[in-house]
């Protein structure tokens, strides 16, 4: 698979996930698809409420995340690359992480996008976008990791958190997402 466009005649879109849990039990996933890996111009919203979320588990964060966002992709697709924010292995040894496990379910390439450092991610690369001073934390599974961290930098959006990924989160949380210049 070639991730940096549709060349490849390969049918699907892109996809950025999250979620945010309104209150205990409930959870909310968002996704945004485009049609370009870069997540520029016109972007496709879906929201999905999940309810009997377990509570958060230590070390199990992708049994809480799994439903609500096998609800949500169930909307749209198939996909060609999904982004998730958080890691796709926690650690060098391969200990999977929420994005390993997407990419075990569904086959498709993932990229794991962490806003902050988990200790033992000592293999994550930190990526700076924007004029922040603060890293991102880039893994990947189905795709090398220098092109992860390349379709990162060339996502959509001038501030540290690509658009498509302030966008899954506002949406997520249940605010309305702030929509940048030249965004439709």
């Amino acid at each position: 698979m070639d991730a940096r466009g549709d060349e490849t005649g390969q049918p699907g879109g892109y996809a950025a996930v999250d979620v945010g849990y309104p209150e205990p039990g409930r959870a909310r996933a968002a996704l945004v698809v485009a049609q370009a890996p870069d997540f520029g111009g016109e972007l496709a919203e879906y929201v999905a409420c999940v309810t009997g979320v377990s509570p958060y588990s230590p070390g199990e964060f992708y049994r809480r995340e799994l439903p609500p966002l096998r609800a949500v992709l169930a909307s749209a697709g198939p996909f060609r690359l999904i982004v998730v924010d958080g890691y796709v292995d926690l650690d060098p040894g391969g200990r999977p992480g929420l994005g390993a496990h997407v990419h075990a379910e569904l086959g498709v390439p993932v990229i794991g996008v962490a806003k902050s450092l988990f200790r033992a991610a000592t293999h994550a690369v930190p990526v700076l976008r924007g004029r922040s001073v603060r890293p991102l934390y880039v893994t990947a599974a189905g795709l090398p990791l220098p092109e992860a961290v390349a379709l990162l930098r060339r996502m959509a959006g001038p501030y540290r958190l690509p658009e498509a990924l302030r966008r899954v989160d506002a949406l997520s949380r249940g605010t309305p997402p702030r929509r940048q210049p030249g965004m439709r």
